[in-house]
């Protein structure tokens, strides 16, 4: 029997498609919970850059490196997380709320396991910095960081897919509220450790990548506890209930193509940072000063995002194709608006921005400046990528954009960035608008793929 914290959860936030209009509304229900946690997330990421960038600026290049490779970490995670949504919220949508209970339990599992991996991929720190090509103060500095943050591999995995689980589920709140409790950890965590505050010893560098392991974990625990008590939208049943190989297979062969994805995606980047870092310890601290400040942008696109992906695949569990492709169009208009508006006014205070944040002298301050003039200009195909991509990967089709990102990224950011440096021997800004190519192409095949229709049929 489903107990009273589960039926209202139901009833608040996991509608069923029929009484979802596939309108603007409907979508900023579901995203605007998740802008906010992401927001929340971002502001803790920041507070983080600017407590370490009184520690100097190898710290804040250290750091920088060692977050890209976290975030490649998650490419991982991807894997399961984007498995969990499609098949959770396709079990929603056709009513078989039993089967998405099963789907998030192998979903846990295999969560568990690739955090144990990311554990052990803890031992390589170091050797994972020092394929940048920065100096060996950078590579210590990076590398001891990285292997605290991989120490909370586990919690890790586990917080991102109940997370992951519960959106596709159309519960946005409770990752919301579980959102605040571990970044409000965060940031206490730092001043404690970073700087020796309420009786902690004072680690510098070491103290932020602590807090960042101990709020994983408190967010672990917070959903775990919450699942045994039945106190989530999904019920958690026996463990390995309902659990076998095919189904296991199911949510890997819809996450996988977005893990290699991501994957792709992250070594582009680090390609990317390597082509940078030919120009000095100034040009990584402000591409890495600029990535973090434009996160602020990327944060409706997120939202709007997990919005497209729930909707998506709940309208297509309930045989509703064509208000899965309205929702999906609305997400995407929603975030092309948002990241548009918040791109300019980055774009307006840039300058100042990029002194709040670490950048000190004028070449460092002018560089990060520029990139960050670059990026605004392509919030608008950015857009494309969250909100139709989302849909995409949302019904089950996880290939195509890969395909669309190996095009972009490869080809026209990478490809374009090698052709400037050879020819031009820079400089870097021309080497930064290869972004704009990048993002366009990619924005402009997504576009298409959506538009033709094919995701509709897909199986997952």
């Amino acid at each position: 029997m489903r107990t009273a914290q589960q039926q209202y959860m139901s009833a608040s936030a996991g509608l069923t498609p029929a009484e979802i209009s596939p309108g603007f509304s409907s979508v900023w229900k579901l995203a605007w919970p998740s802008i906010t946690a992401f927001a929340l997330h971002s502001a803790v990421g920041l507070v983080d850059l600017v407590f370490v960038a009184h520690l100097g600026s190898e710290v804040v290049a250290g750091v920088g490196i060692a977050t890209q490779i976290l975030m490649a970490a998650f490419s991982l995670i991807a894997a399961v997380t984007t498995g969990t949504v499609a098949l959770v919220a396709r079990a929603i949508g056709a009513g078989d709320r039993a089967e998405a209970e099963r789907a998030l339990r192998a979903s846990l599992l295999l969560a568990s396991l690739l955090g144990v991996v990311l554990t052990c991929a803890g031992s390589f720190s170091e050797q994972l910095v020092s394929r940048f090509g920065v100096d060996a103060q950078v590579v210590g500095l990076g590398g001891r960081y990285l292997s605290i943050l991989l120490l909370g591999g586990v919690p890790l995995a586990l917080a991102t897919t109940f997370a992951s689980g519960l959106r596709g589920a159309g519960d946005v709140r409770t990752p919301l509220l579980v959102g605040v409790v571990m970044n409000a950890a965060n940031v206490v965590g730092d001043y404690a450790l970073i700087f020796g505050h309420l009786g902690a010893p004072a680690l510098g560098a070491d103290g932020s990548a602590i807090a960042t392991v101990l709020s994983f974990t408190l967010g672990a625990a917070v959903y775990a506890t919450l699942w045994l008590r039945r106190k989530l939208v999904l019920d958690r049943g026996r463990l390995t209930e309902g659990v076998d190989g095919e189904l296991c297979r199911r949510i890997l062969r819809v996450g996988v193509p977005t893990s290699v994805e991501q994957l792709f995606f992250n070594l582009g980047l680090f390609l990317f940072l390597g082509v940078i870092s030919g120009f000095g310890t100034d040009a990584v601290a402000a591409y890495i000063i600029g990535v973090r400040v434009i996160s602020f942008s990327l944060i409706p696109g997120m939202g709007f995002q997990i919005a497209a992906s729930t909707l998506v695949g709940q309208h297509l569990g309930a045989r509703q194709p064509e208000r899965a492709a309205r929702s999906g169009w609305a997400a995407t208009a929603g975030a092309a608006v948002a990241m548009s508006v918040l791109g300019l006014a980055i774009a307006l205070m840039a300058r100042s921005i990029a002194a709040w944040f670490g950048a000190v002298g004028e070449p460092a301050l002018d560089l990060a400046a520029t990139f960050l003039l670059i990026v605004c200009a392509a919030q608008p195909f950015m857009a494309l990528e969250f909100g139709i991509g989302g849909s995409l990967k949302g019904a089950g089709d996880t290939r195509f954009p890969l395909f669309a990102l190996l095009v972009g990224l490869f080809v026209f950011r990478l490809g374009g960035a090698l052709l400037v440096l050879r020819w031009f021997g820079g400089p870097i800004a021309a080497i930064w608008a290869c972004l704009l190519l990048d993002y366009s192409i990619k924005g402009a095949l997504l576009w298409l793929r959506f538009q033709r229709g094919h995701w509709k049929t897909i199986r997952v």
